[in-house]
Order: structure tokens, then C-alpha cells, then sequence
């Protein structure tokens, strides 16, 4: 299969006061991106972090939401891989905080409807995740072989360096999915242009995925700004400036685009 449709989530933090609330929720984003015919549903970076309105007793403390968050990981990845194979896409899980011996890191989880699991951590770390969080690096960079193709993730920040982007096209990667948490319309650019700057380079798409609107509960996630998008290289046979398809800033929406990776093939070739 080369031709397919991506879901990109725009996906708004919300103050749910169930797990069963988390439920309905989620399964009504994944059934909306069925429904419109997608193939690969995208989350964004620590969209898993509005789990920690469920934990009263976290409130307003940063290092007790993550850990809070991070104790769920088991119940949401049964879920999501549920989900995966109930309505058969791929998914990519917002990503959450994962416990590890020296703090967390920020772990990305793609299911693929067998219900098999590719798991890939964030590699470079912003100064707020190191300084403040305690959230640490993790390693490897992977490329997941799917029945799709060739499918890498760049957790937000990991986008803006070049070399990662080039180490997973030269293992074959064709699509790069890039979840992302920024407060700003400058974090939001950064990505963005990141984005489209490996786009161009490793001549493959790029689906953006960012969360949106305000949380002033969480000390986390209280501010959210973005747009979801598809990009590919400014070349022959994709649009002029290189969008697929974009959102609307800071809408809950997802945005989806039909893309065929033999036109990533092509114009490796040529």
C-alpha cells in the first residue's frame, strides 16, 4: 500500500473527571478519524498529560501529575492498541511520561492493528523537560516497518536537528511524524519549520501533530499552541509550498490528507 489517509490531531487538553470520561474521549477521536477514512491517526507530544486531573491529590504539583500520568501507562496502552485493531489503523499514542530508574523520559507508543507495538523516546530535550521536569533523554532513534512503510517519529524538539530526521531516511524512512506540545506561536513555528525543513530534505512527508487550548489547572500543559499539518517537499508532483494540508490555529480538529508514498520513491529516484 503506498496510498493512504493520515489523520493529524489537533487535540485539546481537557479537564476529565473520569477515567471513563478518558474513554469516551479518546475512542471518540479514533472512531472520528475512521470515519474519515484514515489509515494512521497521529496524537501529539504529552497529550497524555490531562490523565493528571484524574489525580486530585497532584494538583498544581509538576513532579506528582508526571508521576501520576506515568502509573496509568499500562490501562492507556491497552486502549489504544484496542482501539488500533477494533477500527484497524495505525495509531500513534500521544506520548506520556515513562517511569525509569533516574526520573522519566517522554515516550511516543505506535500501535499498528495486529496489535503489535513500536515504541520510540524523545532524544533531545528541551531545558524546562531537563531542568524542571527531570525528564532524560532516551535512546534508540528507530524506523518502524509497517504495512504502510517505513514510519520514524521525531517528538517535537527532536525535529529541529537535522541529523536524526537523515539517519532514519538513510534506514529507509518515508514518513516522519513529528507529536508536539509548544506553549508559543514561536515553539509552534520552530516545529513547524522543522517539519517542513526535513520534509524538503529527506524528500518524504511530514504529519504535524500539536495539543491546543488552555489548562490553567495543569502545571504542565496550561498553555498549548499549534496546527496540525501534513507536509512534503516543494517538488514535482506535491504542492508549491510544500502543505499538503494544514488546521486552523488552535482548533480541536483533525486534519487529514491523502498522501502516496511512490511519490516519495519517485522523486528519491529522480
Amino acid at each position: 500500500m503506498t496510498r493512504f489517509t493520515i489523520a493529524a490531531a489537533q487535540y485539546p487538553i481537557d479537564r476529565l473527571d473520569s477515567w471513563q470520561a478518558y474513554t469516551a474521549k479518546l475512542t471518540r477521536w479514533v472512531e472520528t478519524a475512521a470515519a474519515g477514512g484514515a489509515r494512521l491517526a497521529v496524537f501529539p507530544e504529552y497529550g497524555a498529560m490531562e490523565l493528571a486531573a484524574l489525580d486530585a491529590a497532584t494538583a498544581g504539583d509538576l513532579q506528582g501529575c508526571l508521576g501520576a500520568v506515568a502509573g496509568l501507562i499500562e490501562e492507556v496502552d491497552v486502549l489504544h492498541r484496542e482501539l488500533a485493531m477494533k477500527h484497524g489503523l495505525h495509531i500513534l499514542a500521544a506520548s506520556i511520561p515513562a517511569a525509569v530508574e533516574h526520573g522519566f523520559v517522554n515516550r511516543s507508543r505506535l500501535f499498528a492493528p495486529s496489535g503489535k507495538v513500536g515504541v520510540q523516546d524523545k532524544l533531545v530535550m528541551t531545558r524546562f523537560e531537563r531542568e524542571e521536569w527531570h525528564v532524560s533523554a532516551s535512546v534508540p532513534l528507530r524506523v518502524f516497518r509497517t504495512e504502510l512503510g517505513m514510519i520514524g517519529v521525531n517528538i517535537c524538539y527532536d525535529s529541529e536537528f537535522p541529523l536524526l530526521a537523515r539517519a532514519q531516511v538513510e534506514a529507509g524512512m518515508e514518513l516522519l511524524l513529528v507529536p508536539s506540545c509548544t506553549d508559543s506561536r514561536h515553539g509552534y513555528w520552530r516545529v513547524r519549520l522543522g517539519s517542513q525543513a526535513r520534509a524538503l530534505e529527506g524528500q518524504c512527508f511530514v504529519v504535524h501533530s500539536p495539543t491546543v487550548g488552555e489548562a490553567p489547572w495543569s502545571p504542565a500543559v496550561d498553555v498549548n499552541r499549534g496546527a496540525a499539518a501534513v507536509y512534503g517537499p516543494p517538488d514535482r508532483g506535491m504542492p508549491a509550498d510544500g502543505v499538503v494540508a494544514i488546521g486552523t490555529m488552535d482548533a480541536a480538529q483533525w486534519v487529514f490528507a491523502e498522501i502516496d508514498l511512490a511519490g516519495v520513491a519517485d522523486l528519491r529516484a529522480d
